[in-house]
């Protein structure tokens, strides 16, 4: 029974990259039909706010601690670099490039979460143990595949006719374009937008310990984030016009997209990062992008190709080599604990042993 209570955020992080699949197609279907970035993030986190704040009211209000000056600029700081201003920037560097460029800054963000936390003491390496060295290995691994998994196609493994001839006309029109000025701009844009990213797992570290309401803390969050591009879209754009959805699949997308994936996604993200730490949360971002090419092969007829199973594959061997070490590592603390103990029980019983020999 321990062993499956310990499984238990692996198991919320496999859901949270599922629910995070499905909210990349429909952000697809959102980006097709030209909705404003700002507006759809103020609508995604209007709506997390408003289903999570009853759940949170009830579920902690006997737990929740006071909500001080300092943890509040946390988490106003926690809106900025993990919602409001990181999901612009990916949507603007998506706009810029294209959406399978920009899910290999993505891949890189359990990389760049491992090397951040190094300084900060979040994660320790100790190349001598066999646990540090598959960290080490797991996230390297995990950092290879994710490059093959963007950068290498290979032959079509499914065929689809109508949708490749509509994908190679979509090409070549890409292609006779001159946008090498808004791809250099659009990766810059992505490369900062990783970074916060990445940044956020470190500050929810934080954020964790200093305030333990995943609930209540996701409220704030969102609630900040909503404000902050509610005021960026106004300071951008003042037509109100741009505040009505086109289609009804997009407003549907917009309450799903909040619901899940800012409301109850953040929440078990808040979660895993309290008990596992920030580089185990953020090592599972590559399973986004191959659960979405398993959706988007089925429903959506996209291109199947040898180099998105190669990477996938890659990508999953990392990620257990990464959470093998990782487990490993957690069950080594209590028993160092316990032999430290067992040796101060021990010290303490030679030295009432030798008082009493005195004479």
């Amino acid at each position: 029974m321990k062993r499956y209570v310990e499984c238990y955020p692996i198991f919320v992080m496999l859901a949270i990259d599922f629910a995070f699949a499905i909210s990349n197609i429909l952000l697809k279907k959102i980006i097709m039909d030209g909705m404003n970035h700002l507006v759809f993030i103020t609508y995604r986190q209007s709506i997390s706010t408003i289903f999570l704040a009853p759940i949170a009211f009830f579920l902690e209000r006997n737990t929740r601690p006071k909500l001080t000056p300092q943890i509040l600029c946390y988490l106003f700081l926690s809106a900025i670099v993990g919602a409001s201003l990181t999901q612009y920037l990916f949507l603007l560097g998506i706009q810029y490039t294209s959406a399978t460029f920009a899910c290999a800054f993505v891949n890189m963000v359990p990389v760049i979460t491992f090397i951040m936390a190094l300084p900060f003491g979040l994660e320790t390496i100790n190349i001598k143990d066999r646990s540090g060295r598959a960290k080490v290995i797991g996230t390297l691994i995990c950092l290879g595949g994710a490059l093959l998994l963007t950068f290498y196609k290979g032959i079509p493994l499914i065929h689809f006719s109508d949708i490749q001839t509509a994908s190679q006309s979509m090409e070549e029109h890409i292609s006779s374009s001159k946008r090498k000025e808004r791809w250099i701009f659009g990766s810059l844009i992505l490369f900062a937008g990783t970074l916060l990213w990445s940044s956020w797992f470190l500050l929810q570290s934080n954020i964790g310990k200093k305030y333990p309401c995943q609930y209540s803390s996701t409220v704030i969050m969102t609630f900040f984030s909503a404000i902050q591009s509610a005021i960026l879209t106004f300071s951008i754009n003042r037509r109100l016009s741009i505040w009505i959805p086109k289609e009804m699949i997009d407003m549907l997308s917009v309450i799903y997209t909040g619901l899940i994936g800012s409301g109850l996604c953040y929440v078990g993200m808040s979660w895993c990062v309290k008990k596992r730490g920030p580089v185990f949360t953020s090592a599972f971002s590559p399973l986004v992008q191959v659960m979405a090419a398993m959706l988007d092969v089925p429903f959506l007829h996209e291109q199947l190709n040898l180099g998105s199973v190669m990477g996938s594959v890659i990508v999953i061997v990392g990620l257990y080599f990464l959470l093998w070490g990782k487990t490993k590592e957690i069950q080594k603390v209590p028993q160092e604990t316990a032999e430290k103990k067992d040796k101060e029980l021990s010290f303490r019983v030679h030295e009432s042993n030798d008082e009493r020999a005195i004479p």
